[in-house]
């Protein structure tokens, strides 16, 4: 007997929901719906596969020209060659000008790290811009700049480049030998370039973090010693790179690059907001705290993509461990650490010093009181997908107990008219 929710939805029309969401193969969490039960005793080599699949010719989606670059790593690297060899070009022939270049280039691009031929024009595009000249040459500290827009803007490319050279020529050969079915060639290859990605960078946070003074979240100096406008260049590349990843993801969902998924509007809020979070943290210059919310994300998707995968290959025993891990590294990291970093924004924002809680930018205080609610509703919000995907996550794992000892076979029967179309 279902209960009339206060929208007017029974419970029953929910459960019908979510319950869809979790079984659609183009959903986020698909791939957590057990190809067989966790538990089953059917042999492996006994269950229905499909026969080896050649790969198809083209794996690029019909797009604009201008947009190839998103699609195919040649155009991608083209694009990305070209700031390389003006580059090289110029530290070639800047030598020979001695510093009449200097003094063109010098107004615009600023102080530069000590080079024997001056700040180079064509840097800006994959490395560093905005040093700050009085800081140590043994540890130099870089500002945050309008440069750095040219430097996300490079590195969307180069994520576009990697992004399909992992998931086409790397995943995908990888799914064929487990004979993986045609139609989820490219889910496969998504998650697997999601695992790569989020490891690595969850682990290079954690670096980072290792190198400020909010390890392991002491959420105290988030807020102590405002502003904190100066950055080591790891924390600066490591911030703008994460900045270009997720604006390249947000391109290829909104321009629809990829295979369209059931819950493409969470997906949607869930980039949006991000940018949002990263945006506004780098321009206030509250780094520290953004660091902090990376690191919380990236860890637990990292085991979320390896589940998938192992799932995927049907690696009974494999997946049922990394499922595990799934839930306590997102119990931990993303409700655990995310409603401490709440509380700290909630209740540690008076820490900031009386003098930088207003809104000064040429003196780097973006901290006025209303900055806190800023702050705090999209974390907030942000925090809200994540317990709408950790419900089911839970749901999965419930249904799984409660019927390991059942064949599912909804994962080898769904989508066989498309496959069938692609043959």
């Amino acid at each position: 007997m279902s209960t009339t929710l206060p929208n007017g939805k029974s419970d029953a029309s929910l459960a019908a929901s979510t319950g869809q969401i979790e079984r659609a193969p183009a959903d986020h969490l698909a791939g957590l719906m057990p190809q067989t039960p966790l538990g089953s005793l059917t042999p492996a080599s006994e269950r229905s596969r499909s026969p080896y699949l050649r790969p198809s010719t083209s794996s690029h989606p019909s797009v604009s020209p201008f947009l190839r670059w998103a699609v195919m790593p040649t155009e991608a690297f083209k694009i990305l060659i070209v700031p390389i060899i003006l580059y090289l070009n110029w530290e070639l022939v800047a030598p020979w000008m001695g510093t009449s270049l200097e003094s063109i280039i010098s107004p615009y691009l600023g102080h530069c790290p000590a080079s024997d031929s001056g700040c180079n024009p064509f840097q800006v595009f994959f490395l560093l811009s905005h040093y700050v000249p009085t800081s140590s040459p043994d540890d130099p500290r870089y500002q945050k700049g309008y440069y750095d827009l040219a430097f996300i803007a490079y590195y969307i490319v180069f994520w576009s480049m990697v992004r399909q050279i992992i998931t086409v020529n790397l995943c995908q050969p990888v799914a064929r030998y487990f004979r993986i079915r045609k139609i989820k060639l490219d889910r496969f290859g998504e998650q697997g370039y999601a695992m790569l990605y989020f490891f690595v960078m969850g682990f290079w946070g954690y670096r980072i973090m290792g190198q400020l003074p909010t390890f392991w979240y002491r959420t105290e100096y988030f807020w102590l010693d405002y502003p904190h406008w100066d950055m080591k260049p790891e924390l600066k590349r490591y911030y703008l790179m994460q900045m270009a990843y997720w604006c390249q993801q947000f391109l290829i969902l909104i321009l629809g690059l990829e295979k369209p998924r059931k819950d493409y509007a969470v997906l949607v809020v869930h980039h949006f907001v991000t940018i949002w979070l990263v945006g506004w943290s780098y321009m206030t210059n509250m780094t520290r705290l953004g660091s902090a919310v990376y690191m919380s994300m990236d860890i637990p998707d990292s085991s979320l993509a390896l589940s998938m995968l192992l799932n995927y290959m049907q690696k009974e025993r494999s997946k049922t461990i990394a499922f595990g891990l799934l839930i306590v590294l997102w119990t931990y990291f993303r409700h655990y650490l995310n409603l401490v970093i709440l509380w700290s924004v909630w209740f540690e924002f008076e820490l900031i010093p009386e003098k930088a809680r207003v809104w000064h930018p040429p003196s780097g205080y973006w901290m006025p009181p209303w900055i806190k609610y800023q702050m705090f509703i999209p974390l907030s919000l942000l925090q809200g997908l994540n317990l709408f995907w950790y419900f089911l996550i839970m749901r999965i794992l419930v249904r799984t107990l409660l019927y390991s000892k059942l064949d599912d076979e909804r994962s080898d029967d769904e989508d066989e008219g498309d496959d069938c179309k692609e043959d």
